[in-house]
Order: structure tokens, then C-alpha cells, then sequence
């Protein structure tokens, strides 16, 4: 599979907890039918997850896309990835 970065952005807070955001172009496939695979992970000081946004699994009734927090997953619509990265930062600023 070609895959080319097409977003990078990484920070960390005064508290020790961090975020991590990366996307790729991908050839549109089956799995991958906006062609664009991504991880988004906000995490606290020990790299444990606070907050996730992937499509890198299917999980049966969650959706492609999908959101975790440290106890649960649940399915979220993709309206592109500007806005995903939008959604994804004000996520946490409400954390």
C-alpha cells in the first residue's frame, strides 16, 4: 500500500499528557473508501488513552470510524479530514 503523510501535529501539556495526530493518503479501497487512513491519540503522561479517533479497525456495530476513551468505543461520522482534526482538538480542549 503507497501511503503518503498528509497530516503531522504532536504537542504535549503542562500536565504531561499529549497528543498525537497523523493521517495518510492511501489508494480509496474497501477498507479505506475515502482514501485516507489516521490516529489521532491524546494520552496522559504514562502513554496510556485518554482519547482516540482511528479508522485503522472495523469493529462490528461501531462503524469504520470510530472514537475510544479509556472505557468505551463508539461509532462517528467522517465529514473529511479538516474537520475531523477540528473535532478531534475541541474534543480535548473539553477534557
Amino acid at each position: 500500500m503507497s501511503a503518503m503523510l498528509v497530516y503531522s501535529a504532536n504537542n504535549e501539556f503542562e500536565d504531561g499528557n499529549r497528543y498525537e495526530m497523523l493521517a495518510w493518503s492511501i489508494p480509496e479501497s474497501e477498507e479505506y473508501p475515502e482514501g485516507i487512513k489516521y490516529r489521532f491519540q491524546y494520552m496522559d503522561e504514562d502513554g496510556s488513552t485518554l482519547l482516540r479517533y482511528d479508522n485503522s479497525h472495523h469493529r462490528e456495530g461501531v462503524g469504520m470510524h470510530h472514537r475510544h476513551t479509556s472505557d468505551s468505543v463508539e461509532g462517528m461520522e467522517f465529514e473529511g479530514l479538516t474537520t475531523h482534526i477540528r473535532r478531534f482538538k475541541e474534543d480535548i480542549e473539553q477534557r
